[in-house]
């Protein structure tokens, strides 16, 4: 008997203590690649694959913020070069001001996904056009769509007012609108619809970019997941994560239809008054 525990003790407590305090170490030397792997003991899923998995996210919020940082520091060095050419010194503060641009984005997401989660953010529902919203949000991106020459089309039905918040639903269009610019070639093509269903708004996000592997597809809304590494550096895995979250608390539904190399379509569903 006594060897039989000792054998579980090994195998259910010392062993995932072993794996937590490695994988610890190894981050707080710098090592922000260092994830555990699920541990299951002798009696399936237990309190120290809550930890794991809680460390696994930490070190993934981490990692996010090092590479803009690690950008940050090498411009920021080489601009210390008092013989640097003035084309160089643009180009490099220009890098530091995009990699800035990221970081901030990234921490804005983390705290937003963060109050959203822990129910930190209470709706505050108001009456409004949302053809209107659609159209503000739209022209935020106007640059960004001229310099790639993209066509864009907004098919917007008039009169379609919700219930909702305001603010949260921008959060939805600037994201979604956002990434149909970033992950579009140029010349290509977005349309941004709305319509009326009996008791749904029905906003529709359309692309012409690289679209959503079948395997990527079933994970797009989770955090930090980034099925498409060549893309990493337009995005940090939070935005889809985000307007998940904003679509389910004001109560609609988000779905999205995609194909490898023909484009995306974001659909959103909302009540036109709260139930």
């Amino acid at each position: 008997c006594a060897l039989i525990d000792g054998i579980r003790r090994k195998v259910t407590v010392e062993r995932p203590v072993r794996r937590i305090l490695e994988a610890t170490q190894r981050l707080t030397r710098g090592d922000f690649s260092a994830r555990i792997q699920p541990f299951h003991g002798l009696d399936g899923m237990n309190e120290f694959d809550a930890i794991i998995n809680d460390f696994n996210k930490m070190a993934t919020e981490i990692s996010g913020i090092e590479t803009p940082l690690a950008v940050i520091q090498n411009y920021a060095v080489m601009l210390q070069d008092p013989g640097l050419p003035a084309a160089q010194r643009a180009e490099y503060a220009g890098a530091i001001t995009a990699a800035t641009r990221r970081l901030s984005e990234l921490i804005t997401n983390i705290l937003r996904l963060n109050k959203l989660e822990n129910q930190q953010i209470y709706p505050q529902p108001e009456r409004f056009e949302l053809n209107e919203q659609l159209r503000e949000c739209l022209l935020d991106f106007e640059a960004a769509w001229e310099r790639k020459g993209l066509q864009i089309e907004a098919s917007l039905d008039e009169a379609v007012a919700v219930t909702a918040d305001r603010e949260l639903l921008s959060l939805v269009w600037n994201n979604l609108i956002s990434n149909a610019v970033k992950f579009t070639g140029p010349g290509g093509y977005i349309r941004v619809g709305l319509e009326e269903e009996g008791v749904w708004a029905v906003v529709t996000v359309s692309d012409t970019g690289c679209g959503i592997s079948p395997e990527v597809g079933p994970h797009i809304f989770e955090k930090f997941y980034q099925g498409d590494s060549s893309h990493t550096a337009q995005g940090n895995g939070l935005g889809l994560a985000l307007v998940k979250r904003v679509v389910d608390i004001l109560g609609g539904e988000i779905g999205v239809e995609s194909q490898i190399g023909q484009g995306s379509v974001f659909t959103v569903r909302l009540r036109r008054r709260p139930e």
